[in-house]
């Protein structure tokens, strides 16, 4: 009796593995075996599954996949590097709120890749994004979209200015009121600079803060009960930092620029 198609695809990790391998076009069977590191025993039964389901040839010792092969492996392929992305530490993901990401990019979540979680430890509260403070330092420009800034914010922007960095910042209104009665003078030293642009979101920001520069792509997302901690995930990829991009844009339409304080 032939195996639901689900079963056939996911239950055999080499099935699976056989059918990623061949997304790219047909294979010698030996090439298949050095590949996947197993032996002809081993997976010719499961060759044999698979072309049994119509979803491989396997003639002439050359393994390819059929027109329905490559229609579910190219379903497959997105599921596949969701799952990697939320592999990272599903405890992490499914504790946080997502909320703040609209449908169109969630649904492309998989465009992340793999990532890191980044958790300091408490001597190092205040270097929590050390790591993309970095990455920042040698860019051209950085974007963010936040709602807190660290007690040294200023000196931070400031070796950015020095170094020519363009910054664009989209700030929550708590924020903004905090700096207007907290730290006026500090602020607007920076707003006097053609390499820092500010910006006022004009509804709830749900978030801690996200960010790209030419290197990363940061988030730091609330717990789903809404507390914020130091935990935050990391991105190194370019499509995860177009996928950023696309975040901070979405922001960015609904803000306002910030010319005075």
């Amino acid at each position: 009796m032939k195996k639901v198609l689900i079963d056939v695809i996911f239950a055999s990790e080499k099935r699976k593995n056989v059918l990623l391998l061949l997304k790219d076009g047909p294979k010698e069977t030996k090439n298949v075996l050095e590949l996947l590191e197993t032996t002809r025993q081993s997976l010719l039964p499961q060759i044999k599954v698979l072309e049994e389901h119509h979803l491989l040839s396997h003639k002439n010792d050359v393994c390819e996949l059929t027109k329905i092969g490559k229609l579910l492996v190219e379903d497959m392929m997105p599921l596949l590097d969701t799952v990697d992305v939320l592999d990272t530490d599903i405890e992490y993901w499914g504790t946080r709120k997502l909320d703040f990401i609209p449908t169109h990019l969630l649904e492309r979540i998989d465009e992340l890749d793999e990532c890191s979680l980044i958790d300091p430890d408490i001597t190092n509260v205040y270097n929590a994004h050390q790591a993309y403070h970095e990455t920042c330092a040698i860019s051209k420009s950085i974007f963010a979209v936040t709602t807190f800034l660290y007690p040294d914010f200023h000196e931070m922007y400031s070796r950015l200015i020095h170094d020519n960095i363009k910054s664009t910042i989209i700030m929550s209104p708590d924020l903004y009121n905090k700096l207007e009665t907290d730290r006026y003078s500090g602020f607007k030293d920076l707003m006097d600079s053609n390499l820092m642009h500010f910006y006022l979101y004009s509804g709830k920001i749900d978030f801690m803060s996200f960010g790209y520069n030419d290197y990363q792509f940061v988030m730091s997302p609330l717990t789903n009960t809404g507390d914020f901690d130091n935990k935050h995930l990391l991105f190194s990829s370019p499509q995860a930092r177009e996928w950023g991009k696309e975040l901070f844009e979405h922001y960015l339409k609904d803000s306002t620029p910030i010319t005075e304080i």
